[in-house]
């Protein structure tokens, strides 16, 4: 199932295309995030989209495929190429991801352990 939830708690079930388009229109600009998730109790994992509008007018936009090491990040001054991010991540299209440039960030997500204290950081 689809769940849309916003940072000011509304849930939506199953949201439409233009519940969707309605929630990312309202987002205000700070710290407000907009989570599309899908939940399955058949497949393992965390599997979602979420959106914030960020203080300076950009759109931060991340993406889960099922593990925190698979944690993706880009961003975007584009309400309108997020809005077609969101829905075609609903609609389950192989593209979806080809209009922006994406970071894996899944490290910032992944307990570090012993082994991690020699590696360099970046």
């Amino acid at each position: 199932m689809l769940i849309a939830t916003n940072g000011r708690g509304h849930v939506v079930k199953r949201p439409s295309k233009p519940a969707i388009g309605t929630m990312l229109a309202n987002l205000r600009r700070g710290n407000e995030y907009l989570i599309l998730e899908r939940q399955d109790e058949a497949i393992e994992g965390d599997w979602y989209i979420q959106v914030w509008f960020r203080e300076n007018n950009t759109y931060q936009l991340e993406h889960r495929d099922g593990v925190p090491t698979e944690h993706y990040q880009t961003q975007t001054v584009s309400q309108e190429k997020v809005l077609q991010a969101l829905l075609a991540w609903v609609a389950d299209k192989p593209d979806w991801r080809e209009s922006f440039m994406w970071n894996n960030i899944g490290r910032m997500f992944t307990p570090r352990t012993p082994d991690d204290e020699g590696e360099p950081t970046a």
